[in-house]
């Protein structure tokens, strides 16, 4: 029987991207969104889900891995953001993510070996304006992560992708003109702006036994962003 893992999200982007690596990978998968969309075109059952109010999911029995993808970017100067701003982040980001897990963890520990993966940003580790709220909302959930990782072991274990700025439809309103990708790409030490299919092989490898002796682990998928200053 093949493994199965439930997707949080992922009707765009990197989690379509991500939905259909691990099917070419031979995963059994199951989903929950706000709409049907592209998963339920890759024949993927998909249950209804608000991340601002996390309903009762109907789960499996056992589930070897869980990606949650719910994400905002909501890029203000600090001193227009206010507090609904701060609470909203962190009601997608993090509350989202801690509850879909205490309902998935049942089914999680019944898999014996199981991986949870979440997402950050490159914002939280290099500090970036107009980042203070979702940088905020992601950096709890690092710490719900590393918190997350130290109790579940050894059954289960759960790790942090944190990319940069990815081509997919949540990033839309940054890449829409030619002058705003360039600079963009330009920001980067790899002079270019992350793919979805890199984030998917990503997911793909944290859920996968090649990644057995890891967790807790933040990987910065941020072309050097968050680690590298070149001089030209």
């Amino acid at each position: 029987m093949p493994k199965h893992a439930l997707l949080i999200g992922g009707n765009s982007g990197m989690g379509a991207a991500t939905a259909t690596h691990l099917q070419e990978t031979g995963w059994s998968l199951s989903a929950a969104a706000r709409t049907p969309g592209p998963l339920e075109n890759l024949g993927i059952p998909v249950q209804p889900f608000d991340a601002a109010a996390v309903p009762e999911l109907t789960l499996p029995e056992t589930l070897h891995g869980l990606v949650y993808f719910p994400g905002t970017i909501n890029l203000k100067p600090f001193h227009r953001l206010d507090v609904d701003d701060f609470r909203a982040d962190f009601e997608v980001n993090c509350l989202g993510a801690a509850r879909v897990i205490q309902q998935a963890l049942p089914a999680l520990k019944n898999a014996g070996q199981a991986s949870v993966v979440l997402f950050s940003t490159v914002a939280v580790g290099t500090g970036m304006p107009f980042h203070a709220s979702i940088a905020a909302a992601k950096g709890a959930v690092e710490g719900l992560a590393r918190s997350l990782a130290a109790e579940l072991a050894p059954g289960i274990r759960v790790n942090i992708i944190a990319p940069s700025l990815t081509d997919t439809t949540l990033a839309e309103s940054l890449l829409n003109t030619e002058a705003k990708r360039e600079a963009a790409e330009h920001r980067h030490p790899l002079q270019r702006i992350g793919d979805p299919a890199e984030v998917a092989r990503t997911v793909g490898y944290l859920l996968s036994p090649d990644s057995g002796f890891m967790t807790g682990e933040v990987l910065r998928l941020d072309g050097g962003l968050g680690s590298l200053k070149l001089f030209r």
